[in-house]
């Protein structure tokens, strides 16, 4: 394919390998193939690759939801300093893989990223707030990154946000390598203006005033705040009524050049929309084409109707 594939991280199972502890997989087709043919995948399996055979025995977190271990189930071994061990070394080598993200693998006591079950030692209390070993240490040496669990991918909301994530990301640190200045700046965060408000108008607003006010700040900086704060944006889910707002947005721009029969058209669709009758992807190509035909410089170069390659069939369950 002409397109460069995004570095993401990925659990070793998903991806059809058999690494689990009783020697299977948990091949997901469409992280496999859909997803497959925009990213370069860098598996990681941390049972396996810390020296757990294939297959051994299960494991699970033990403790208090604020102090847990990684223990064998029927052995009781406690694997938490095997893993961490070898985990420190792996997360420095993934410092130069150019990760844009990372998919890990559910309920895992290893590679969970949320709700892993953790067991009290004694007794039968059990919490689901736990992370696993593994996801814990990469989410703190990589805390700016889109990290996302397989199981919650299936939810059309929750992969469209860590997918525009992840192109978000990525298209970030293009423009970081760079090292270019406040003009190139400027241009970038134009450019993510509507997609930015699509997810949080507030901090849309506040992200304007700082890139307008930027000349005043040490560039560096302002840099590391716009950062923070375009990831946050991202991190809020897209709604139909923030999408709404967008659309409507953009329909202002074509208010002299659209027909009555155009405009018409396009409100029935966008309350079709709104009454959750037709997906985004309807709207949002109505308006590609009005782009088209009328032409626009500003809304060309807008991410937010092109956040991702059509080919993903995203947009159509939101």
């Amino acid at each position: 394919m002409s397109h460069e594939k995004i570095p993401l991280g990925i659990s070793t199972c998903l991806l059809g390998y058999n690494v689990r502890y009783n020697g299977g997989h948990k091949k997901d087709r469409f992280i496999l193939q859909t997803l497959g043919d925009y990213f370069d995948y860098v598996p990681v399996c941390p049972e396996v690759e810390c020296g757990m055979p294939i297959p051994r025995e299960s494991m699970r977190l033990e403790g208090e939801p604020d102090d847990y271990r990684l223990i064998t189930h029927k052995t009781k071994e406690d694997k938490t300093g095997q893993m961490r061990e070898w985990g420190r070394k792996r997360l420095r080598e993934l410092e130069g893989k150019d990760l844009c993200g990372y998919i890990f693998k559910s309920k895992s006591p290893s590679s969970g990223l949320f709700r892993v079950k953790i067991y009290a030692p004694e007794g039968h209390h059990v919490w689901n707030t736990g992370t696993g070993i593994w996801a814990g240490m990469f989410r703190d040496h990589f805390p700016l990154l889109p990290l996302e669990e397989d199981g919650r991918l299936h939810d059309p909301a929750l992969r469209e946000n860590f997918i525009e994530r992840v192109f978000v990301f990525k298209r970030w640190r293009d423009f970081a390598k760079k090292k270019t200045g406040y003009g190139e700046l400027v241009e970038f965060h134009t450019r993510h203006k509507l997609l930015i408000m699509s997810h949080d108008v507030e901090v849309y607003r506040r992200m304007g005033k700082l890139v307008a006010e930027g000349r005043k700040r040490n560039f560096e900086e302002l840099l590391d705040e716009y950062l923070g704060m375009l990831l946050s944006s991202m991190t809020k889910l897209g709604t139909i009524r923030k999408h709404i707002n967008v659309l409507q947005h953009i329909l202002g721009y074509f208010k002299k050049q659209l027909s009555s029969d155009e405009k018409q058209e396009f409100l029935q669709i966008l309350d079709q929309y709104r009454q959750g009758h037709f997906p985004l992807i309807v709207p949002v190509t109505m308006l590609n084409h009005f782009v088209r035909k009328y032409g626009n410089e500003y809304l060309e170069k807008q991410w937010y109707l092109n956040p991702h390659p059509t080919e993903m069939k995203l947009r159509t369950h939101v």
